[in-house]
């Protein structure tokens, strides 16, 4: 694992403001004096950060990234011709004509079919059963064919594919939903985190799309309840059900915790996922359970009070899945977390909510900028972070 760009910068110089205050030590001005200031002293010249320093004495090695490069997109070291060739190129601007055109041809080999499998098996976590297999074989028919990023949650058709000896077949997935949305409502998804009133089902999207655990949203101004912890969400505290307006389980309970910081935004997604039973088939009615004595099944008003509608973020209703999937194509955020999964997948870091291995924005702000305007074009995005200067400087 690579620290890279700023995020190094802000690794080290932390380290060094601890190290400096433990010692009762100072910055030091460009005149060389302590004065703890750390700004010019009037001599005409402006003080250096030393571990922006150290960040630009990195040098290009086309041959350490391709080495890495292959293993990731294709399983295998780079052969002894496709070093040599990088080696033999001559320059560092040569020299990167030809890693880039070896970047593109793992991109379009046989073996990067089942290297997207594999990354999509982790960032989903499921796969492996036949059930469960189709969405992350959909996530890499998307990214070997260079579509869209959006279509993992606006796709009408095709979203149960198979892949078996190089081949991807479309195939529609035919669990009782009329008007399809990607993953969304995939039956191997609403199988697999099936759970009490959906909750499991809401943390996937939220933690695989927008990369952060709840509490997913926060309002400028918290509000003081009178409890440990002020409520920090931009919902209106009653606008969830719980002791205040008759919900069977108590959202507004702030004994411990602020339960409804993070059910604000849960319970209005939840209701969207709760016909879906626990084979992942759409029914008339809500599937999911309460974990009330007897485990009844749920009902819409344990979620949301009368009047409330389901909603992707404050401010931002939805009605259905469709509209849902709708939602989260537009959101900026969205296209973010998809670059960032890709550049900790570059530089082997672990998952971006287990690990807390998050991306700072303005690390990735190129690679997503230009993820928007492709229209979210995946492949194209993976090559955009394998050829990054983060990426081929050591």
């Amino acid at each position: 694992m690579r620290p890279t760009g700023s995020t190094l910068a802000r690794v080290l110089a932390a380290v060094a403001f601890a190290g400096a205050a433990a010692c009762g030590g100072t910055t030091t001005g460009d005149d060389g004096v302590g004065d703890g200031d750390g700004v010019g002293d009037g001599d005409g010249t402006t003080p250096t950060d030393e571990w922006d320093q150290k960040l630009g004495e990195r040098e290009y090695d086309y041959n350490a990234a391709l080495r890495i490069a292959a293993l990731r997109l294709t399983g295998q070291l780079p052969t002894l011709a496709e070093i040599k060739a990088v080696a033999d190129a001559g320059d560092v601007a040569a020299q990167k004509v030809v890693y880039e055109s070896f970047v593109r041809a793992y991109l379009d080999s046989p073996a990067f079919a089942g290297q997207a499998i594999r990354f999509w098996r982790d960032q989903f976590k499921m796969g492996g059963a036949a059930a469960l297999e189709s969405a992350p074989v959909f996530a890499a028919q998307l990214t070997v064919e260079n579509r869209g990023y959006t279509e993992l949650f606006t796709a009408t058709t095709g979203t149960c594919p198979t892949f078996a000896n190089g081949t991807f077949t479309a195939a529609d997935c035919t669990n009782g939903v009329t008007t399809h949305a990607g993953l969304l409502s995939h039956p191997g998804v609403q199988a697999h985190f099936f759970s009490n009133m959906a909750f499991r089902r809401v943390r996937w999207v939220q933690e695989t799309f927008a990369c952060t655990a709840f509490p997913a949203e926060q309002a400028e101004i918290p509000q003081e309840l009178g409890s440990a912890q002020p409520y920090i969400s931009p919902w209106p505290f009653t606008s969830i059900a719980g002791s205040q307006n008759g919900g069977s389980v108590d959202f507004h309970d702030t004994s411990a915790v602020v339960c409804a910081n993070c059910h604000s935004t849960m319970n209005h997604l939840a209701p969207l996922f709760a016909n879906f039973d626990e084979q992942g088939r759409l029914q008339a009615d809500i599937q999911v359970l309460t974990p009330n004595d007897g485990t009844p099944k749920a009902k819409l008003t344990d979620w949301l009070p009368a009047g409330e509608s389901p909603a992707w973020r404050f401010g931002v209703p939805v009605t259905d899945l469709p509209g849902l999937g709708a939602a989260m194509a537009a959101d900026p955020k969205v296209a973010e977390c998809a670059v960032a999964r890709l550049w900790n997948w570059a530089m082997g870091k672990g998952d971006i909510v287990d690990t807390l291995a998050t991306v700072p924005s303005e690390v990735i702000a190129a690679q997503t900028t230009a993820f928007q305007a492709s229209g979210g074009k995946l492949k194209d995005a993976i090559f955009a972070v394998y050829t990054a200067d983060d990426f081929v400087k050591f």
